[in-house]
């Protein structure tokens, strides 16, 4: 199914949110087109600099859980290992033959004028918009990355000198390598970009070798602490988008969502916590362009079921009901039931509530069966996530504390549930 799903970022038309994000994936005019013919709805090509970079062998390294599918993606790899000059002609070929898809470019300079030389090379190519690139965390200079990008000032010195230099609207990429986002977000806007892109790869070190006594990979006995990314950190990344788009002072910019997007259900995250753009890299790595078909088709699905024409309705709707703890609605417990007909009798939320909880359930030896004990039980749901029968255990007894039921129904607590 294929439904509308084309959508405005900073004023320029998109015909899906699908974007993919400055990294390997986007080399080069011959590598994209390729992209962009499997139904990608635009691109930030890779991070074009004043020189191209010199890079390391090996420079991956993955984190998995036994099987081949990676839970998270570690590189060592820099920006663009081409010139400039060679950059801007692989642009101009890729805008030539693309002229209705979007061509974003990152973009990262040392100094401000190397800052200025680039937007104005850049820009007369014939890009639709910029990514200033203030978030790579394996740059080998301090003066370039996500050094950049935990300084404010800079990034507000460097965004307003790219935004004097080009007529193209102005995307900042922010690094996760800092505690508070909104910071050097704030400074962007105010050095003039019009949109924020988050998040790009967290610093790590993802497995030690055990023969080498060092990390992975292994570059003639040594290793460095670089970026990673993958759905392990999606969680971080919608943390950040929703304190970004939930402060009063980034309230005119746009953002574009970057971190663990593997599927149309992780894109739509993102989406509803005020994405109108989403951008993606490590899945390509694993399965390549074509899962941009399964993103579109899903996406268009979910639409079509729920009545929905544009994807602006989305855009944002979550963000309201992402409220500080200390206003959660704390007056109730909901006790989780257990269906036996489906209980294989593992065991597993009998030791997980006994272990690592508050010992609520209790072990039937003869028919092994669980049984929740009640009047111990705290609603946590530990059970519920460990279980691995699906459906076996859920919610079940709304029960409110003492004092504190307000003239409410456990079905009106229910009714509100994310389980149902």
């Amino acid at each position: 199914m294929k439904k509308d799903l084309s959508i405005e970022f900073l004023g320029v038309r998109c015909e899906n949110p699908f974007f993919l994000s400055s990294s390997p994936v986007v080399n080069n005019a011959e590598q994209i087109s390729k992209a962009l013919d499997a139904g990608w709805g635009g691109i930030f090509y890779k991070t074009v600099g004043i020189k191209g970079m010199d890079e390391c062998s090996p420079r991956f390294d993955t984190l998995t859980d036994g099987s081949q599918q990676w839970n998270g993606f570690k590189n060592m790899e820099q920006i663009s290992e081409m010139s400039l000059e060679q950059n801007v002609e692989e642009i101009k070929k890729l805008k030539k033959k693309y002229p209705n898809k979007v061509i974003g470019v990152s973009i990262m300079g040392s100094t401000e004028e190397e800052w200025i030389k680039i937007t104005e090379a850049v820009t007369a190519a014939g890009a639709d918009m910029l990514e200033l690139n203030f978030s790579c965390p394996q740059m080998t200079s301090h003066a370039m990355g996500s050094d950049v990008g935990q300084n404010p000032d800079l990034v507000r010195q460097y965004t307003k000198a790219v935004v004097d230099h080009t007529h193209l609207p102005v995307v900042a990429k922010m690094t996760p390598n800092i505690t508070k986002m909104t910071v050097p977000a704030i400074a962007a806007a105010e050095g003039g970009a019009h949109g924020i892109s988050a998040i790009n790869t967290m610093k790590s070190i993802a497995n030690i070798d055990l023969d080498n006594i060092t990390g992975k990979p292994v570059v003639n006995g040594k290793s460095s602490i670089s970026g990673y990314s993958g759905n392990a950190v999606k969680p971080i990344a919608l943390r950040f988008i929703t304190e970004m788009n939930q402060c009063e002072d980034l309230q005119t910019v746009q953002f574009s969502g970057i971190g663990g997007i593997e599927t149309w259900q992780d894109a739509l995250e993102f989406i509803l916590l005020g994405c109108r753009n989403v951008q993606v890299t490590t899945s390509v790595m694993q399965y390549g362009y074509r899962i941009v078909e399964d993103m579109i088709s899903g996406l268009s699905h979910f639409m079509d079921e729920r009545g929905i024409d544009s994807l602006n309705e989305l855009v944002g709707i979550a963000t309201k009901n992402i409220i500080p703890a200390e206003e959660l609605d704390r007056s109730f417990q909901i006790i989780p039931t257990i269906n036996e007909s489906k209980c294989v009798g593992c065991g597993r939320c009998y030791i997980s509530c006994f272990d690592g909880s508050h010992q609520a359930i209790e072990w039937d030896y003869e028919n092994r069966k669980p049984i929740i004990l009640e009047d111990h039980c705290v609603g946590c749901h530990l059970c519920l996530n460990v279980c691995p029968v699906q459906d076996c255990i859920t919610p079940g007894e709304v029960v409110f504390k003492d004092g504190r039921r307000n003239n409410r129904s456990g079905e009106d607590v229910v009714k509100q549930l994310a389980y149902v």
